[in-house]
């Protein structure tokens, strides 16, 4: 068996104007004290790097590896999760996800798409040069409108989506192959890619892509009430990122799973820092190394009611507690193992063959 490593943590809810939050020399600084082993790095934020030299310079991806080393810390993936949101994005929604691409891109959908795409595959090549060999990202969606059947959605309707989605993805996760890298899509409420049934069907029309694959945070299974465990049976193969956030469901006469449009402390379904939540993360560490995941577990920090800096404190000792050194021995070795073919036969009573 093979051993998760960490803890690490993801820089992006922490960034801000004020140190030690305002620059990744500052940050790493910060998270290394707190006992982290390892940051994802948000990919669109200057503070953190600049994601187009690094997909020009193995001089500048050298150097920005051996800063977080100097901490003695390692970059365990880049999150490309807001350009991966506007590779796909449906009018409805182009006001409000214009916020995640450039000031000079707002009001230009198709201009802001193909800037996502380019910034997708300077990703993959970009995470090359980092010595990375998987991408954390979103989907993005065209068909989120149409999550809940009613009206009745046409025949065909929801293929021609997957098709239409697999088109776009399609060339971008080619780059991410010709870099020997992954891309792991965050399994997420929103995202077109946001339970196994939809992630199958996005496969099969990407033509079983071998770089289409899963960031696993199980918070989001939670707050559609999905069985994350399970979902580690079926899909461990192809399980290649992990989020450890924690999540609550609450269900009530008021709110259940979609949540009535309320802020997150009135939801039913709310994220809670780690440990203060329902998520079974005992279990989920052991189902991912009885699979044989050797992947990062990141802290993705998003709680409606504690403090981040209390949160990413409690998050790094939590995560350590949870990491499971695989065994290289049986339990029972004491009472002896060793092959010995006779012994065998008289246990069995019968004859030895020759």
């Amino acid at each position: 068996m093979k051993e998760i490593k960490g803890p690490a943590i993801l820089l992006a809810q922490f960034m801000g104007d004020k140190a030690p939050f305002d620059n990744l020399d500052h940050i790493c600084d910060w998270v290394s004290s707190l006992g982290y082993k390892g940051i994802q790095i948000p990919a669109n934020d200057l503070r953190c790097m600049d994601l187009d030299l690094a997909a020009q310079s193995q001089d500048y991806c050298d150097e920005l590896v051996g800063r977080c080393a100097q901490r003695g810390l390692t970059i365990t993936e880049l999150s490309t999760h807001l350009q991966g949101q506007l590779v796909a994005v449906h009018p409805a929604y182009d006001d409000l996800f214009d916020a995640f691409a450039p000031t000079h891109l707002h009001g230009n959908p198709n201009e802001r798409q193909e800037w996502a795409v380019d910034q997708m595959k300077k990703a993959a090549v970009a995470s090359r040069r980092l010595g990375l060999n998987t991408c954390a990202s979103f989907s993005g969606a065209l068909m989120w409108h149409l999550v809940y059947p009613w009206p009745q959605r046409p025949a065909g309707l929801v293929e021609a989506g997957f098709k239409e989605l697999a088109k776009r993805w399609v060339p971008i996760l080619d780059v991410f192959e010709d870099n020997g890298v992954d891309v792991a899509y965050e399994i997420h409420p929103g995202e077109d890619l946001h339970d196994g049934a939809s992630f199958e069907a996005f496969l099969n029309a990407a033509g079983d892509h071998p770089r289409a694959n899963i960031l696993f945070d199980p918070s989001h299974f939670v707050l559609q009430q999905l069985d994350y465990l399970h979902f580690i049976d079926l899909y461990h193969d192809r399980i290649k990122a992990f989020h450890v956030k924690d999540a609550e469901f609450l269900p009530n006469g008021r709110t259940g799973v979609y949540g009535g449009y309320q802020g997150w402390q009135d939801r039913a379904g709310r994220f809670r820092s780690l440990g203060d939540g329902q998520v079974d993360f005992r279990q989920i560490f052991s189902k991912l190394t009885h699979y044989g995941f050797d992947g990062w577990a990141v802290l993705e920090w998003e709680c409606c009611y504690k403090h981040p800096e209390q949160g990413a404190a409690e998050g790094a000792p939590f995560i350590a507690d949870h990491i499971i050194t695989p065994t290289e021995y049986a339990f029972d070795d004491f009472a002896g193992g060793e092959t010995d073919h006779a012994n065998n036969a008289r246990v069995l009573g019968i004859a030895q063959s020759e």
